[in-house]
């Protein structure tokens, strides 16, 4: 799923292409697509409004509309957006269309159909008020985070993950983080010392913005407008189980946190004695290939990034790109 550096390059990408640009319809291709709004609503909703700006709210796209409107787009696993001019090659995967009355439209595509698209007034409650801070604002100082570190007792990687905790950290750059900071997966927010705590909002605020400048992780479906990201060839271990890790050079293991893949170095990442008795059934699950499965493995890896290359080709060839 697209996490803060991927959803904030596709909207640095659409802010030229659609900002002054009006609406004047909406076609819903598939109905649960819209979040709490029918289509014909939906089409009213935004018939006439001018789009004014295009920003980004944790892992959600935030396109604001004249009159205190405003739209969110969740991408989800597959979503995608394009701007094309009208009447252009026809798309099975197009879940909506939005046509502006300059000739061109919006296409959201999502083959897998799991993105959510919503529409809100000034007067509707704030659909972010439960979202934690911006990690790479202004206002997200170490100390800010120190002290919603210290009001939470669980394991780090569920933590990062937690929406409410902090915005738009998702499993790529949860793992990069802790290992940015030598942190364990499965250690406790309360076992974290200063210097610990600093480590790791250092890491945290370094690898997204470097993950922005690189336009995110084109692992999966994940493209933006003006194409694909680079930052998947400059991860330190997401999805380099059984690879050397880049510090010490010893194997990147993987275990399953909350249903979640867990990429970390156990030598450089030390789990302290005191986290270690309650992490015992996750980490009999470690993956940790031998030598010889290693090749395998990355054959079989490599074989799934040309399957989703080939995919993000076909979307942008579907969009004309």
């Amino acid at each position: 799923m697209p996490e803060l550096p991927e959803v904030e390059t596709v909207a640095r990408d659409l802010r030229p292409l659609i900002t002054g640009a009006t609406i004047v319809d909406a076609t819903t291709l598939w109905g649960r697509t819209l979040r709490g709004i029918t289509p014909d609503a939906f089409a009213d909703g935004v018939a006439g409004r001018k789009i004014d700006a295009v920003g980004r709210r944790g892992k959600q796209l935030v396109i604001e509309l004249s009159d205190g409107a405003f739209l969110t787009v969740h991408l989800k696993m597959t979503g995608q957006l394009f701007v094309v001019r009208q009447g252009g090659r026809e798309d099975p995967y197009v879940r909506l269309v939005l046509a502006l009355e300059d000739g061109r439209e919006i296409r959201f595509r999502d083959i897998r159909k799991f993105g959510k698209i919503g529409l809100y007034g000034m007067h509707d409650a704030d659909p972010f008020a439960a979202v934690g801070p911006e990690p790479l604002s202004e206002a997200f100082t170490v100390r800010a985070f120190r002290r919603r570190l210290r009001a939470r007792k669980g394991r780090l990687k569920p933590l990062l993950l937690d929406q409410t905790f902090v915005a738009g950290v998702g499993n790529i750059y949860a793992d990069e983080a802790l290992w940015a900071a030598r942190l364990h997966p499965l250690r406790t927010a309360r076992t974290l010392r200063p210097a610990d705590e600093r480590r790791l909002w250092v890491a945290i605020r370094r690898v997204l913005a470097e993950a922005v400048i690189r336009r995110g992780s084109s692992i999966d479906d994940y493209t933006a407008p003006e194409g694909d990201g680079e930052m998947q060839e400059h991860l330190a271990v997401y999805q380099r189980t059984g690879e050397p890790c880049l510090r010490d050079r010893h194997p990147i293991r993987r275990i399953v946190v909350g249903g979640r893949a867990t990429h970390f170095c156990s030598w450089c990442q030390r789990l302290p004695a005191a986290d270690r008795a309650g992490a015992r059934a996750i980490l009999r699950t470690v993956s940790y290939p031998g030598r010889r499965a290693v090749p395998d493995r990355t054959r079989r890896a490599a074989a799934t990034r040309q399957a989703a290359a080939t995919r993000r080709a076909a979307a942008r060839a579907s969009a004309g790109g």
